[in-house]
């Protein structure tokens, strides 16, 4: 069984909401929008970067560089942002040694990598200080630090730091507070005020059942 040490930059992405889509709309939703959210990823990818492996709503692509890491995370980001009814995205971005076997990675920069991500909010690239050091002075894009953050199972504190492109211009998103889709103001089948907010929804069925136990779905 061959296997090597080498060095590499991972990017995970996952779809924020997942599961509370899943649950509002039934696996064959869930399932198309997995198969288009592939599409999507597999279209984004930079130069010198690879998707590796898909496992339920999470892609892993491998890169040579942190920029193609993070120029393929802003595209994907971008993808999913331009899909109507389609949940939004989080990205962790870190690299390191491991060992690669028959085209699987194992070692701490892939663990650590899904933490990151995990911590993303929906709609934020995260990436760690050797991803920001790798950045550093790069035309497009931009890292704002975050701070220390304290993960699981991982000894020291990790320096956490938004990637960003210099010029983008910020839009209001507007979620869909049951199945967490992004939805337009403009384009959504209901709204409703209830408390202080204006709630916007992708279906007459997310609104009923926001109708019915508002509490749960409201932060």
């Amino acid at each position: 069984m061959d296997q090597r040490e080498i060095d590499v930059v991972f990017l995970i992405a996952d779809l924020s909401g997942y599961t509370a889509l899943t649950e509002a709309h039934g696996g064959m939703e869930a399932a198309r929008i997995v198969t288009k959210y592939v599409g999507l990823a597999q279209q984004a990818l930079a130069p010198g970067a690879r998707l590796v492996e898909r496992v339920g709503d999470e892609v892993l692509v491998v890169a040579d560089a942190a920029a193609a890491a993070a120029q393929t995370a802003i595209r994907i980001r971008e993808a999913v942002e331009k899909e109507p009814l389609f949940p939004g995205v989080r990205v962790g971005i870190h690299g390191g040694r491991v060992v690669e076997q028959e085209g699987r990675y194992f070692g701490p920069a892939l663990n650590l990598t899904a933490r990151v991500a995990a911590h993303a909010h929906e709609g934020q690239v995260l990436g760690t200080d050797p991803i920001a050091s790798a950045l550093k002075g790069h035309r497009d894009l931009a890292c704002r630090p975050l701070g220390m953050v304290r993960f699981k199972n991982v000894l020291e504190p990790v320096g956490i730091h938004e990637v960003v492109p210099r010029t983008r211009q910020v839009e209001p998103r507007y979620i869909d507070p049951v199945c967490r889709m992004q939805v337009r103001p403009e384009t959504a089948p209901a709204r409703m005020p209830y408390g202080s907010a204006t709630y916007y929804f992708c279906s007459f069925e997310c609104a009923k059942t926001f109708v019915d136990r508002p509490d749960s779905y409201v932060e």
